[in-house]
């Protein structure tokens, strides 16, 4: 089956102060997601925003909302992102204490449940889940910070998940977030990617639309 990668541009290298202008702006260029990095600093080294600015960017575009959590209990987060409009809600592996359950509430709340892994873990420990799971999010950079580079060691990873999810049987989709460019999302794309999450590559671009028509390549599934 033939399928076009999806795009997912990460508002955190977005201009925060004119933000409903960037969102519509990439939908209009062809975006397939809004991507929001929910960052609370324990986890990562970084703050960034909350549901309530999801809630206040509810309506103005039609396409989803993808919401990675890199944050400490992210069972405390799944209503209030459920309330502000989220339609997927990735939580980080290593901040689960109870990964099923997790993804459970979260299906269980009406959103899709991903689960992201960052490089150094590996992906045994998603092996008794792959029926609780709607997306994989495979990290190509240690998260925290935008415009960082991709780490090449994560390809063949990349590739072994995407062989684990077709082992699985499961309707899974394999996402990539981290110095994705139009160098790097091909490799990605022919690892196995189906979603790509680019921010610096699309938002720092002159042209939106240029920028994400080189990330959407045709790919066999």
């Amino acid at each position: 089956m033939v399928q076009i990668t999806k795009v997912a541009p990460s508002i955190l290298s977005a201009d925060l102060g004119n933000l409903e202008r960037e969102i519509t702006a990439v939908e209009e260029a062809g975006a397939d997601y809004i991507h929001f990095d929910v960052m609370d600093g324990h986890f990562v080294p970084n703050l960034s925003f909350g549901p309530l600015l999801m809630e206040s960017l509810r309506g103005k575009v039609s396409i989803p909302f993808d919401t990675h959590l890199m944050v400490e209990n992210p069972d405390c987060y799944i209503e209030p992102f459920r309330e502000a409009g989220s339609r997927i809600l990735t939580v980080q592996v290593e901040e689960c204490r109870h990964l099923q359950r997790t993804l459970a509430c979260i299906r269980a709340s009406g959103m899709k449940a991903g689960a992201a892994l960052n490089p150094a873990t590996p992906l045994s420990v998603l092996e008794y889940v792959w029926g609780d799971l709607d997306l994989v999010l495979i990290m190509t950079v240690n998260p925290g910070f935008a415009g960082q580079e991709y780490l090449p060691a994560m390809t063949p990873k990349i590739t072994a998940a995407r062989q684990m999810i077709r082992e699985s049987g499961a309707d899974i989709s394999l996402e990539v977030d981290g110095g994705i460019n139009e160098l790097t999302g091909p490799l990605a794309i022919s690892a196995g990617a189906d979603i790509l999450v680019a921010g610096s590559f699309v938002f720092g671009s002159a042209d939106y639309g240029s920028a994400i028509r080189k990330l959407k390549i045709e790919k066999r599934r």
